[in-house]
């Protein structure tokens, strides 16, 4: 069954590539862009829009590449604490190398990276020295002296003037960063002082994928956005001064507005006259509301997103990771549009198949039960549970593609003497306690197993099949179910409980 469409991404390249080099023209050919949200592999913004291709923006960027530089920006912060990018699993500072060699796949080269709010924090130091000795080019600046109050010493020498001045040749800069607070609007603030020393007229824009500025408030597009932003407590609102300016009501989020007073101020104390916008919806280039296509897809998606995030936040709550507060404000949004949990489809057949495997006295997996199902493209839901011998995600993803391979279920793809070899060497060798495979242990076994096992290659190439599939599981999955999730691309949610009560899993 082909999924459901809501977005045009050829529309949107051709309307988003238009947009940004009318506002190149619109200043003296140089025109500091600044990216929110993710540059690649944008998956949010692929589930609340069905047919959004995550790496839309680096297809634009590509065609925008000869007449277009890289400034990357990282907060010092977020590297010292090691903050996790989470549909990677990886940090910030890894995303943002990550970052730089897939730009360069694409055949587009990083001007630099700047280190935003340097202190001399040892694990941004060392960051530094990481890259500076991989040829990257790496600047640092420090917290801009007198903001937000003191205008005289932000555009100054002391202030913005105190940062390293990045040269660029090209007309456009566009200025990124993984995750929000990267420092970004004062990088690109820092460059347009620079530049107006040196007598260069540049401009300054946003573009922002979310809240989409044509959409009503309480679109679940929209609203969708507020819980993805949840823990940084973004909300949006109409924006009062595009609304005064103009008399049209257009959608932002509160720090864009809060900041915009400030950044006229500044834009205006740099140009030495009025500033060329009115409002922060003036701001932005962001086309993306005119590419969707049909607007009911779009919102029973965004709606799955808030369930969605509604779990994440939950699980992080319990792991330490977030606090009451930012489940709170999920709920709430879950309530403002009806909703509960069991509106995902996948929740209650994985709770049912975590109660059918509690019932089996066989399964001897002291006390703890735990239920997975994935709901296949064609509609069909599969289902599976732990055993002694395997985690629930292991044997979800075993009958998933045994379903779509039309394997009977009775037959085996991984010999029992594979299971029991890894067993005892995980056992024997590395001196663990439990036997039971893990995703990552699975799928290794599982193209082991296809060697020999015409039925396991079959199965095995119907991995693929899965990709975007809905997850769900009654138990937070262990780091080895977590890892082989997401290198098969399965959206995942699961219930705040814990596989084991032991503290350390992994």
């Amino acid at each position: 069954m082909k999924r459901a469409i809501g977005f045009d991404n050829e529309r949107y390249i051709r309307e988003q590539t238009k947009e940004i080099l009318e506002r190149v023209e619109r200043f003296d050919s140089k025109l500091y862009l600044e990216f929110g949200g993710k540059l690649m592999y944008d998956y949010h913004a692929a589930r609340v829009l069905p047919g959004y291709d995550p790496n839309v923006k680096m297809r634009l960027l590509s065609e925008l590449k000869d007449k277009a530089d890289i400034i990357l920006c990282i907060y010092a912060g977020d590297i010292e604490r090691k903050k996790i990018r989470a549909d990677f699993g990886i940090t910030y500072d890894s995303d943002a190398m990550k970052l730089i060699d897939d730009l360069k796949a694409w055949g587009i080269d990083v001007l630099g990276v700047v280190i935003t709010r340097f202190e001399g924090q040892p694990a941004a130091s060392l960051f530094k020295n990481k890259l500076e000795r991989r040829g990257i080019r790496v600047y640092t600046h420090r917290f801009t002296k007198g903001y937000p109050t003191d205008l005289d010493l932000i555009v100054s020498d002391e202030g913005y003037g105190a940062n390293d001045y990045i040269e660029s040749k090209k007309p456009l800069i566009i200025v990124t960063g993984p995750g929000p607070g990267s420092g970004k609007l004062a990088t690109s603030l820092s460059q347009f002082y620079h530049d107006y020393r040196r007598g260069i007229k540049a401009g300054y824009a946003k573009f922002e994928t979310f809240p989409i500025w044509n959409l009503p408030l309480m679109h679940p597009v929209n609203i969708a956005y507020e819980a993805a932003t949840a823990d940084i407590r973004d909300f949006n609102l109409i924006d009062p001064f595009h609304l005064e300016a103009y008399g049209k009501t257009a959608v932002n989020y509160n720090r864009d507005v809060d900041a915009f007073p400030v950044l006229k101020r500044i834009i205006e104390k740099i140009t030495g006259g009025e500033s060329f916008y009115r409002s922060p919806t003036d701001m932005g280039v962001n086309r993306a509301g005119y590419a969707i296509v049909d607007d009911e897809v779009v919102k029973e998606a965004s709606r799955q997103e808030v369930i969605r995030r509604f779990f994440r936040y939950q699980c992080e709550y319990v792991m330490g990771f977030t606090d009451r507060e930012t489940v709170q404000r999920v709920e709430l949004l879950i309530n403002d549009f009806g909703l509960n949990p069991e509106h995902r489809s996948v929740v209650g057949p994985a709770r049912e198949a975590a109660r059918e495997a509690q019932c089996d006295a066989e399964k001897g997996n002291e006390g703890i039960y735990c239920g997975a199902a994935m709901e296949l493209r064609d509609g069909t839901i599969v289902t599976g549970s732990n055993s002694p011998m395997m985690h629930a995600a292991s044997s979800l993803v075993l009958k998933a593609i045994k379903s779509l391979a039309e394997i009977p279920g009775k037959l085996d793809l991984l010999p029992p003497n594979i299971i029991e070899s890894i067993a005892s060497f995980k056992t024997e060798i590395l001196g663990e306690k439990s036997v039971s495979l893990d995703l990552e242990e699975t799928l290794v076994s599982l193209s082991i197993s296809a060697i020999s096992n015409p039925a396991a290659k079959l199965a095995l190439e119907k991995i693929k099949d899965i990709k975007g599939c809905d997850v769900h599981m009654t138990h937070i999955p262990t780091p080895g179910d977590e890892a082989g999730l997401r290198r098969l691309g399965v959206n995942v949610t699961s219930d705040p409980n814990f596989a084991t009560n032991n503290l350390f899993i992994s």
